[in-house]
């Protein structure tokens, strides 16, 4: 079993700076001022869920489990067999040099597969972005196998080297569930 760890820094930091605010702005007013303060913590807690947008569409949408028991590879909302991966197109991916942190960023503004005409990776020709998201995070890595029909399959992930390694291993095993 694969299971890849989403980073939470970003949230923490953006947590505990909203929470020091709060609290500074409530030794100073409560509890003669309850009222404004919470109206205050309710705006700045406007700002603070975008904040937090993207790593729950992170959460949400760019998830990676392996479950060799069932055959299952599991991509947000999405649940590929295994059975159907090309084992040859993921030892491919393996052999492909990662990027630096720059060129990832720089790949993912480019990988887009929102369901606009002209922005769908079909209409481009490029490989169709599993998980339900409609373009690759800024900074994840990006993944692309194929499926035995030839159908290329974009992945976004944190860790390409651990979780391709785990898909090469459980894609090249004779699978003893078919």
């Amino acid at each position: 079993m694969y299971v890849e760890k989403l980073p939470k820094t970003w949230s923490a930091i953006c947590v505990c700076v909203y929470l020091a605010g709060v609290a500074y702005m409530g030794f100073d007013s409560v509890p003669e001022d309850t009222g404004p303060w919470l109206i205050v913590s309710a705006v700045f807690l406007l700002i603070l869920l975008p904040c937090l947008a993207v790593p729950i569409s992170k959460a949400v949408y760019h998830r990676i489990s392996i479950d060799p028991g069932p055959g299952t590879l599991r991509v947000g909302r999405e649940r590929i067999p295994l059975a159907t991966l090309d084992p040859s197109s993921v030892q491919e991916a393996l052999q492909l040099q990662s990027l630096s942190p720059a060129q990832r960023y720089a790949a993912s503004l480019g990988n887009i597969d929102a369901p606009v005409p002209g922005f769908r990776a079909a209409d481009r020709g490029a490989p169709r972005l599993v998980g339900g998201g409609w373009s690759v995070p800024m900074g994840m890595d990006s993944v692309v196998i194929r499926t035995r029909q030839g159908e290329p399959l974009s992945i976004a992930t944190h860790d390409r080297v651990s979780f391709l390694t785990a898909l090469a291993r459980v894609t090249s095993a004779p699978n003893p569930y078919a």
